[in-house]
């Protein structure tokens, strides 16, 4: 008898400790990025009763039950949060919590602190790769993400333009043409650049003047001259791909910036640039490699886990990378608090790398994960555990009036 109410006892112990699962996956309903556990019940030895062997067994009870954490793929969210990501697949983001121990998280609402550094909500510092110079390693050990803030990009001098253009094959001697293009010096300051063509006379050839305006310079400059030459066809032939790009040097700016050479490329990996059809005199693109100073705007997560600035020029530069931690059997992590594991006992060694390599799923920017808390299913399953809590509950009832029962007639 006694037996029964041990064995009564540790169902409730159990269905108590079932009840809390279930009420914690529920209060992480929109958890980001939260994985919800199940309950795993497993039963006590038991005793076997009478002169047969094996002829009456008892059990005795239910033992604690086992928490396993379910790390399926929670729904992706679009957010619009520059600073928000999902891992789509396998994989964690690596963080550094306040104490300095590694952590691991699913959860990707992020921030930035008052030290520049990509943080979650709760102050643990992501980790990853910085960009130093132009190099990102990502073979170098993991560090805190320092997100630039306030700075202002340096300008970048010209050295090297192309212009995509037409010159009409029916056009005259009189009949020139004329581009611009605005270059920009090693202070940030912009230039105008004219490209001029006039009809050489000769058939399918053309005379060319590139130019620096002289307002620009201490003295007056040289502008550079030339002749293109096209085949029957209307293909540039001379100068050919082979031969030396024309220059432009500009020497002695007013404003004090750096000598100027800006290489004029007449064609790129297609071919020609320039053409000479019976069409009118057009230009179709203009482009060249410098820049003027540009203020930051904006850092965001992109797809892959790339931490990009966004500057007032419209150029987007990558300043760092996310890191990425695969681990091989993560229902044997253990939760920390602030939506992060810690590695138990029995976790394999996480390994590290990029988004989507080595078995490691994607990162999607401006995104979270959701958690994956059913609550239909979290909910069926209260009131499993409620009814057999109740039952068991009538048992030790049960078991105690019969007790009484007993004692009673043993005073009889």
């Amino acid at each position: 008898m006694f037996t029964a109410f041990s064995t009564a006892l540790s169902a409730l112990n159990a269905d108590t400790t079932a009840i809390a699962v279930v009420g914690n996956n529920l209060a992480n309903l929109n958890t980001v990025g939260f994985k919800d556990s199940e309950v795993s019940f497993y039963d006590l030895v038991t005793q076997s009763l009478g002169a047969g062997l094996g002829a009456t067994q008892v059990g005795f009870g239910v033992g604690t039950p086992n928490t396993i954490m379910e790390f399926s793929q929670g729904a992706i969210e679009s957010t619009g949060s520059p600073l928000d990501a999902a891992i789509q697949g396998n994989g964690f983001f690596v963080v550094q919590s306040p104490s300095g121990q590694t952590e691991y998280t699913r959860g990707g609402s992020f921030q930035v602190n008052a030290a520049g550094d990509l943080t979650m909500p709760t102050g643990e510092l992501v980790q990853g790769w910085n960009q130093i110079g132009n190099t990102l390693n990502t073979n170098a050990p993991v560090a805190n993400i320092v997100v630039p803030q306030g700075s202002l990009q340096a300008p970048v001098a010209t050295t090297s333009a192309s212009v995509s253009l037409n010159l009409n094959a029916a056009a005259t001697a009189t009949q020139s043409f004329s581009t611009a293009m605005t270059v920009y010096d090693s202070l940030g300051d912009s230039h105008v650049v004219t490209f001029n063509f006039t009809p050489s006379g000769t058939a399918n050839q053309w005379n060319y003047t590139m130019s620096f305006p002289n307002g620009d310079l201490t003295a007056p400059g040289t502008p550079t001259t030339g002749t293109l030459t096209f085949d029957s066809s209307g293909n540039l032939i001379t100068p050919a791909s082979t031969d030396p790009q024309p220059v432009l040097t500009a020497t002695g700016l007013s404003d004090g910036a750096a000598d100027m050479n800006i290489t004029w490329n007449l064609y790129n990996a297609a071919g020609p640039l320039i053409t000479q059809f019976a069409q009118p005199s057009a230009t179709s693109a203009l482009t060249q490699n410098g820049a003027a100073a540009a203020n930051l705007t904006s850092v965001g997560i992109g797809d892959g886990g790339q931490i990009v600035a966004q500057y007032s020029n419209g150029e987007q530069v990558t300043v760092g990378q996310m890191a990425m931690a695969n681990i091989s059997n993560p229902d044997s992590l253990i939760p920390s608090g602030d939506n992060t594991y810690d590695l138990g006992p029995n976790t394999a060694t996480p390994a590290l790398g990029l988004p989507g390599s080595g078995g490691r799923g994607l990162v999607l920017g401006g995104s979270i994960e959701a958690s994956t808390v059913d609550i239909a299913t979290e909910f069926t399953n209260l009131i499993v555990y409620q009814r057999s809590y109740e039952a068991n509950a009538r048992m030790v009832t049960t078991v105690d009036q019969l007790s009484q029962d007993t004692i009673a007639l043993k005073q009889t």
